[in-house]
C-alpha cells in the first residue's frame, strides 16, 4: 500500500466518523450538530439576532434562519420582536430547548478540542498546515469552512 492510500483512508476514518456520530446524535437528541450548535451560540447570548447567531458559529444568515425555523417549529426556540426596533427579531431557547440542550451529549469537536489543545504548539502547526495542503490538493476551497462537523451538502451559497 501507498503512502498516499494511508492519507485516503485517514480521511475516509474521519469522514465516518462525523457520520455516526451525526447519526448517533440526531437518533439519541432528534437534533443535527449545526441545530445543537446553534442552540449553544442562542443559549451563550441569552437572546440573539440570526445575524449574531451566524457570525458565532460560521454558517450563512440563511443556513442560521433555515435552521431556526425548523427549532421554532420543534417547541425549542422562539423569535421575539425588539421592543426598541421592529425590524430586529431576537431568538431565545425556550424551556423545552434548554432543556435538551442540557440532555444532549458531547460534540465530535468538543472532544476533538479537548485533544488538540493537548498537543505541543510544533505538533498544532503541523496538523493545521498539513490538512490545509491536503483540503487545496482536493480542490476544497469553494467548500463551507465553517467548523461544525457535519456530513451533507456544503458547497457555498452562490452570491
Amino acid at each position: 500500500m501507498s503512502d498516499y492510500d494511508d492519507i485516503l483512508i485517514s480521511i475516509r476514518r474521519i469522514t465516518r466518523a462525523i457520520d455516526l456520530q451525526s447519526k448517533q446524535l440526531v437518533k439519541q437528541t432528534g437534533l443535527t450538530a449545526p441545530q445543537l450548535i446553534v442552540m449553544m451560540a442562542i443559549r451563550k447570548a441569552g437572546m440573539a439576532s440570526p445575524s449574531v447567531v451566524a457570525r458565532e458559529v460560521a454558517l450563512s444568515q440563511a443556513t442560521i434562519t433555515s435552521i431556526l425555523d425548523r427549532l421554532e417549529k420543534g417547541g425549542l426556540v422562539r423569535r421575539e420582536r425588539s421592543d426598541t426596533d421592529k425590524r430586529i427579531v431576537y431568538a431565545c431557547l425556550t424551556t423545552d430547548g434548554q432543556k435538551r440542550l442540557e440532555e444532549a451529549p458531547e460534540l465530535l469537536q468538543a472532544g476533538f478540542l479537548r485533544k488538540y489543545r493537548k498537543l505541543e504548539d510544533w505538533e498544532r502547526t503541523m496538523l493545521v498546515s498539513s490538512l490545509q495542503r491536503v483540503a487545496a490538493m482536493m480542490d476544497a476551497e469553494d467548500l463551507d469552512a465553517s467548523p461544525i462537523l457535519e456530513l451533507g451538502d456544503i458547497t457555498k451559497p452562490e452570491a
